[in-house]
């Protein structure tokens, strides 16, 4: 059918003849009492098993250039019109970057430039972003640009009966296509970075010089084993250049001082990475034996003295984490997630959870708290238990972990909370209620501390204090490190940078919560963002159907100064890159680290005589050289 659909604009015509052919000069009379079909949203009946309903949410979608599609067989597969049926005006299954407001100014996402005979095409048609299907078919194009690689929301794209004899590197970057019809032209090879395309569903190359190993690939096992065989025996491309130091001290600020790092990384645990959700990653990139270690290799490198991991299996924690960060000088604990206590031992070995090392010759720990979010949201009396509280809030287990630090030579003290909030956006007004939880057992554990005694273990000197004093918790350094899973100006990120959400903010929805819904919520810790004046740094996770900010580290800015930040990677290095993980990135989150210094704090009765801070390997925070900056 691709074949001899070589006339002029051959699909358009064929969606022009649907539409009339189904079009009504009257409105028929009906049975008033006959069972009403389910609704289709204008579309067809068939619409629910041909592909035109919105698997991810439920809803179905549809295109006012066209109401219905009579042809289409139901057996058909999902959202995978052939070259026999009109094109599907509409993308049901397209990627998220397809918003409605993109949809209201570029109404129109098929373009039919087929048996035109072309064998030049204007580079402006690759500016036309929001095209989902694109027709090129029966002309006489001999090559296809690069510039194919930005039209990332195509889903089918038909090259059939042209003269192409290579395709660019750049159409692994289509990783939303599910058919690519090169039927007829002169292709030798397909490149290894087809590989990324991993929700092709179909994939024509007859009438092709191809390798034989390709074709019988295909007719034994289908498109997905070519894309897959593609995948696994593409070369490692080079690594990406390594992530600059960014600077961030103000002429005037103190060079000495005590200094330490923080690392913040989601590290993608084993179970949450499947070949099906990661289908452009190489299988053998993929194993978490070797993503494990390169997650190794990246705490280590950085020599950070504070370490806060999201997706920690209790598995990987007590058998490969604990053993390899111990013998560097970490110490270190994991809580797991909720469901872990009502599972059998093996099985709980398998759920992940948050935690937190610290290097033990710097840092002794004074206690370490448990946050469990939905626990606490049942045993605070001044919660009001709605309705909404029960269905949405108390139905995800998540969880946060805090330790309360003390430094060994100084006295000096450090509040370190580490999260991992619900990942679904449909559900912001949860993240939102689980991140005022978390302030609030901060401040009332950094209170408690502040009331502690010093442990020190230095014998001060006569009539010098032990260490500096903290009036309250406030006064105590804290970070907040965590995948919140939330961007830049949403409530969880207006709550902790602004210090308070109001009751009507637009993440809590319609929902009740009761006093939070009615009298909003406050802090009273300053925190910011280390990474909130770099601009370059625009995502933390990074897929094909995602790429934005979600994980952070916030500080308090009144006991805690950002010296540097570790900065972006390498933009030539992602321009190549459909997504993390890959053979250099372990996971789909990007490490997070800073260097923090701390501000003076007033002190017990007299300063306390101390030497310059200790870092372990040599490390010199004040004059680390970042030529690369």
């Amino acid at each position: 059918m691709c074949r001899i659909a070589s006339a002029p604009h051959h699909r358009a015509r064929q969606s022009a003849f649907t539409q009339r052919a189904v079009a009504k000069s009257a409105i028929p009379i009906t049975d008033p009492n006959a069972p009403r079909p389910p609704s289709t949203n204008g579309l067809n009946p068939y619409a629910s098993s041909s592909g035109l309903t919105n698997g991810a949410s439920g809803h179905h979608q549809h295109n006012s250039s066209i109401s219905s599609l009579s042809s289409i067989d139901p057996n058909s597969k999902p959202n995978h019109p052939s070259g026999m049926v009109a094109p599907v005006a509409d993308n049901a299954e397209g990627p998220p970057a397809a918003s409605a407001k993109q949809a209201d100014t570029n109404p129109w996402t098929t373009l039919d430039m087929g048996g035109m005979q072309l064998k030049s095409i204007s580079a402006r048609l690759y500016t036309f972003t929001y095209l989902t299907t694109l027709y090129m078919n029966h002309n006489r194009l001999t090559t296809l640009p690069p510039a194919i690689g930005a039209l990332k929301q195509l889903v089918h794209l038909d090259l059939t009966a042209n003269q192409i004899h290579t395709l660019p590197p750049e159409i692994g970057q289509l990783t939303s296509l599910k058919e690519l019809l090169l039927f007829d032209n002169n292709l030798t090879s397909l490149p290894d970075e087809m590989g990324t395309l991993h929700q092709l569903e179909f994939l024509g190359i007859d009438g092709n010089p191809l390798p034989a190993e390709v074709r019988q690939t295909l007719q034994k096992d289908g498109s997905a084993a070519v894309i897959a065989m593609l995948r696994d025996t593409a070369s490692v491309p080079s690594p990406p250049a390594e992530r600059p130091w960014r600077d961030l001290m103000l002429p005037g600020d103190a060079v000495d001082g005590e200094s330490f790092t923080v690392i913040n990384y989601n590290i993608l645990c084993e179970r949450y990475a499947p070949q099906s959700l990661y289908g452009y990653t190489p299988s053998w990139a993929l194993r978490w034996d070797y993503r494990r270690q390169l997650v190794l290799d990246e705490i280590t490198g950085l020599n950070a003295e504070l370490v806060c991991l999201q997706e920690v299996d209790v598995q990987t924690f007590e058998d490969f984490l604990i053993p390899k960060l111990g013998d560097l000088g970490y110490d270190g604990f994991l809580w797991p997630k909720g469901r872990a206590r009502t599972m059998a031992k093996d099985d709980a070995r398998r759920v992940d959870g948050c935690a937190i090392f610290f290097r033990r010759d710097i840092f002794q720990l004074i206690e370490k708290q448990l946050l469990d979010f939905q626990a606490i949201a049942v045993q605070r009396p001044d919660f009001k238990k709605t309705d909404d509280m029960f269905t949405r809030m108390l139905t995800k287990d998540h969880i946060g972990v805090v330790a309360l630090l003390e430094n060994r030579k100084t006295g000096s003290r450090l509040v370190l909370a580490n999260c991992h909030l619900h990942w679904d956006p449909e559900l912001r007004d949860v993240k939102l209620v689980q991140t005022t939880l978390l302030m609030d057992e901060v401040d009332k554990i950094a209170e408690r501390f502040s009331k502690l005694p010093p442990r020190i273990n230095i014998i001060p000197e006569a009539g010098m204090a032990l260490g500096p004093s903290y009036t309250d918790g406030s006064k105590i350094p804290t970070i907040i490190c965590g995948d919140f899973n939330s961007i830049p100006g949403s409530g969880v990120y207006d709550f902790l940078a602004d210090g308070s959400v109001p009751p009507d903010h637009p993440d809590f929805m319609t929902y009740d919560y009761g006093a939070l819904t009615s009298k909003g919520a406050k802090h009273r810790v300053k925190l910011r963002s280390a990474y909130a004046d770099i601009p370059q740094l625009n995502m933390t996770n990074y897929t094909p159907s995602f790429e934005g900010v979600i994980d952070y580290i916030w500080y308090s800015t009144d006991t805690l100064a950002v010296r540097s930040v570790l900065g972006e990677v390498d933009p030539g290095y992602l321009a190549k890159s459909v997504g993390f993980p890959n053979a250099h990135f372990p996971s789909d989150h990007l490490c997070l680290a800073a260097e923090f210094r701390l501000r003076a704090a007033p002190a017990a009765s007299a300063p306390l005589k101390v030497k310059p801070a200790f870092f372990p390997n040599g490390r010199n925070h004040t004059n680390r050289a970042r030529e690369q900056d």
